[in-house]
């Protein structure tokens, strides 16, 4: 599965990515929305996991964007979040699931395979 994280916390970001490529997954990262942004209009990915709070353009301004995108508003988006799970819950338009960190990373895996409909 082609993933895009953004993430502007470089250990998290660095975890994530490790994390998901040793599952099997072909990961792509961005330290912000915007970057984020132009990664998934190239890409295409099948998954866009965020952050909530970014410079440049929020976790929650990506998604905006992708589902303003007729292109891009298919694409499920896991959001992983500090202190604003609580707005992205509410916004269940948005975010297709939404983890507080710290979380565990066998179960945001777990999420991500369910997502697709695989199996780990």
């Amino acid at each position: 599965m082609k993933i895009v994280v953004a993430e502007d916390e470089f250990l998290i970001a660095d975890l994530l990515v490790v994390s998901l490529e040793e599952a099997g997954h072909e990961v792509h990262d961005a330290a912000h929305g915007a970057d984020a942004l132009k990664l998934v209009r190239s890409l295409q990915p099948d998954l866009v996991i965020t952050d909530f709070m970014m410079p440049l353009m929020t976790g929650l301004e990506l998604a905006e964007a992708m589902k303003a995108d007729s292109a891009l508003q298919a694409i499920p988006i896991i959001l992983v979040s500090g202190a604003q799970g609580a707005i992205a819950r509410s916004r269940a338009d948005l975010f297709d699931l939404v983890f507080d960190k710290p979380y565990a990373m066998e179960r945001l895996l777990t999420a991500v395979s369910e997502l697709r409909g695989e199996r780990l």
